[in-house]
């Protein structure tokens, strides 16, 4: 025979199984039970995630994070090493002074040149007057002409040797623009708030141009998605109200429709049934306000499943549901006038 103690214990273990069961069963009832103009849909939390990588093949010469830190906007992530471009750098730099130099001397060339010309034109206005007067021969004029055309060759070949030089420095100066921006681009920033996923590199290793030296996620857009019914999706407008309930958390937290995809995801083959119409289901993303992601940053997951519950559009003449019981407990900082509006 089987004693007191072990039936008792078997007795409440199955008392314990069907509290349980009928606990899970009311849960259940409650969520079929949510109004007509509330829809639900399985997802979990999502993040996009960013890969930082190199412009320039070169060399990782730090990388200032590791896996799991907090990185905030423009942070500097990790330094590719730049010895061969502050070389450069310097190089071009020289030639940029060089032919500015050269511009200066070649400016003073064309003041010499225009001198020499004027004193050729006056001399040649003076001979040319005595020629007519018979004080002087042709020949002598002829020469002056001569001399005249020549400085006047010579001054447009010093103007054009300073405009040469003059594109010379822009080209430099181009050039020195080129080095600099490969040297800025060696510095590689986070372009969002995240949180360090991978280390993809590490300190001395050679990278080709684009290699991934980081991944982040982006904390700067936290959201869910999930898969509703052609029929709800159609009542799912753009900044439609929603509540997520995480499976770990006892509260509901705000969220708002970002976006509904245009075209189903699940399509079958041939839709000519009412049944087949039925199985079209639509993606449609919930976004978690920013500034409650901020408050809560370091206890912010992703791949955290729960369940999202949606506002739909009111039919015309009714009133919108007030959300369910379960759904009215809102994080602590989220002030009374943004729970009125969630």
């Amino acid at each position: 025979m089987m004693k007191k103690p072990v039936i008792r214990l078997m007795a409440f273990s199955l008392i314990v199984i069907v509290i349980a069961a009928f606990s899970w069963q009311w849960w259940q009832s409650q969520q079929t039970l949510l109004p007509a103009d509330i829809a639900t849909g399985n997802g979990r939390i999502e993040a996009d995630q960013i890969d930082i990588t190199t412009k320039y093949a070169g060399r990782v010469k730090h990388i200032l994070v590791q896996e799991g830190d907090l990185v905030t906007l423009d942070q500097v992530l990790a330094n590719m090493d730049t010895t061969e471009l502050d070389a450069q750098l310097a190089q071009t730099q020289a030639q940029v002074l060089q032919t500015q130099a050269a511009v200066v001397e070649s400016s003073a060339l064309i003041a010499q040149r225009e001198s020499e010309l004027t004193l050729a034109e006056l001399e040649f206005k003076r001979v040319a007057a005595l020629v007519k007067t018979g004080a002087i021969s042709q020949s002598l004029a002829d020469q002056k002409q001569t001399i005249k055309a020549t400085a006047i060759a010579v001054y447009n070949a010093a103007k054009a040797h300073v405009n040469t030089l003059e594109q010379s420095v822009l080209v430099a100066q181009a050039e020195v623009k080129r080095v600099q921006t490969q040297i800025d681009e060696a510095v590689l920033k986070s372009p969002a708030m995240g949180r360090v996923l991978y280390r993809l590199a590490q300190p001395n290793e050679v990278l080709g141009s684009g290699g991934k030296v980081l991944t982040i996620i982006n904390l700067g857009d936290i959201y869910m998605e999930v898969f509703l019914p052609s029929a709800q999706a159609y009542l799912t407008p753009i900044g439609a109200q929603a509540r997520v309930k995480l499976d770990i958390l006892d509260i509901a937290i705000p969220a708002q429709v970002s976006f509904v995809s245009p075209e189903s995801q699940f399509t079958p083959k041939q839709v000519e049934t009412q049944s087949e119409r039925d199985k079209l289901m639509f993606r449609v993303k919930l976004r978690i306000p920013q500034a409650l992601v901020l408050n809560h940053i370091e206890q912010v997951k992703t791949g955290v499943r729960g369940v999202a519950y949606i506002r739909l559009s009111a039919t015309k003449g009714k009133q919108a549901s007030a959300w369910p019981v379960f759904l009215q407990k809102l994080p602590d900082d989220i002030n009374p006038a943004e729970q009125s509006s969630q």
